[in-house]
């Protein structure tokens, strides 16, 4: 896809290509790093009741500050982190895009900067230049991981106003350690961003319980992921009250839809049901770990439901193989410092085992 010619399109759009991963129907697709069980008869039953009832008031704007959902969300980090938190530390919008849009609409902005280490989410970049948002990228080293003198180096360096951390990072799929997001904190006078999207896959401890000493952190997380509830565009973020007081002087009026409100609140309900796939998803990411290897690739260490694999000296034609076996991965080798790699997220036992078929056949 390309812009339209002819139109007075901003000059920093110019040259510039949507985000975007292919969907194809009849294949098994682990591209997306979705996860891969759906909803139960008993889940689906309710989310009809829910967003039944709330059709009933669809005439009538929802909650434009979503109070209800966001005391859910607080309680749930509440349980899941340890960390004591209320309605007024939490924000949630369409998705974990729309907030960390909304952080860039706040924190950044014209002659502001954003600074990220890559390869990382290629959703960064994208929402700071529509934000218009400078974007400084900063190579990470060859094992993926960020260490406390490169983040702070480059933090001294560039003074960016906004800065983003990942862990798990996607698409490594490697963690960001504590000590890097204190270091960088105390490097830099701008918000320091931890996206914690695959935090549930996890082993280290959320960066929530840096909040109480870190006034300038922001932790955003979403429901896509560990949750499979990515068709519902539910993401969120806890912070200082000040952080989330500052994004609603930059979110669109009654932005999350009242049926929005009502699927995920359901969900939230559904907590204990949704991840209890959490493991099972990552026994099949293990088992890809261990066969993968096994075919003489190399993995990198992964914490995340998905994980990075290769190198391959023509990445595209493995993809295109792969995808002739009905199975379609994700090539993020164009991507900066990502030459040769291909990246799978783990589905169901039957998916993970097509997969490693295809993949058995094609190094074959």
């Amino acid at each position: 896809m390309s812009l339209p010619t002819g139109l007075p399109v901003r000059d920093d759009l110019v040259g510039k290509k949507p985000y975007g991963a292919p969907q194809l129907l009849d294949v098994v697709r682990l591209n997306v790093n979705e996860n891969p069980h759906p909803p139960s008869a008993g889940l689906v039953a309710a989310l009809e009741k829910a967003v039944g009832e709330a059709a009933t008031t669809l005439n009538r704007y929802p909650d434009r500050d979503a109070v209800a959902l966001r005391a859910d969300l607080a309680a749930y980090l509440t349980r899941q982190t340890g960390v004591p938190l209320d309605v007024g530390q939490v924000w949630a919008a369409n998705g974990s895009n729309e907030v960390l849009q909304q952080v860039l609409q706040a924190f950044g902005g014209p002659g502001r900067t954003a600074l990220g280490f890559e390869p990382s989410y290629s959703m960064h970049p994208l929402l700071s230049a529509g934000t218009s948002t400078g974007w400084v990228a900063v190579q990470r080293p060859a094992d993926f991981v960020l260490t406390v003198e490169l983040a702070v180096a480059a933090v001294r360096e560039h003074r960016p106003d906004v800065v983003f951390l990942t862990t798990p990072n996607n698409p490594t799929g490697t963690e960001t350690t504590h000590d890097v997001v204190r270091a960088v904190h105390e490097a830099t006078s701008g918000m320091v961003v931890v996206d914690e999207a695959y935090a549930e896959f996890s082993d280290l401890p959320s960066a929530t319980t840096l909040l109480a000493e870190l006034p300038r952190l922001v932790v955003s997380r979403t429901m896509s992921k560990a949750f499979a509830m990515a068709g519902t565009r539910l993401g969120y973020l806890a912070a200082s009250a000040d952080v989330v007081d500052a994004l609603q002087l930059v979110r669109l009026p009654y932005h999350l839809s009242a049926l929005t409100q009502a699927a995920a609140r359901t969900a939230l309900a559904h907590e204990a049901e949704l991840l209890g796939t959490v493991e099972a998803v990552k026994a099949q990411r293990d088992r890809m770990v261990a066969e993968i290897e096994r075919l003489g690739l190399t993995v990198v260490p992964t914490q995340a439901n998905f994980l990075l694999f290769g190198p391959f000296g023509d990445p595209a034609r493995t993809w295109q193989a792969l995808l002739d076996e009905g199975v379609l991965v994700r090539d993020v080798s164009t991507g900066p410092g990502l030459a040769g790699w291909l990246r799978v997220n783990a589905g169901t036992v039957d998916e993970t085992t097509a997969f490693l078929r295809a993949l058995a056949t094609v190094v074959a």
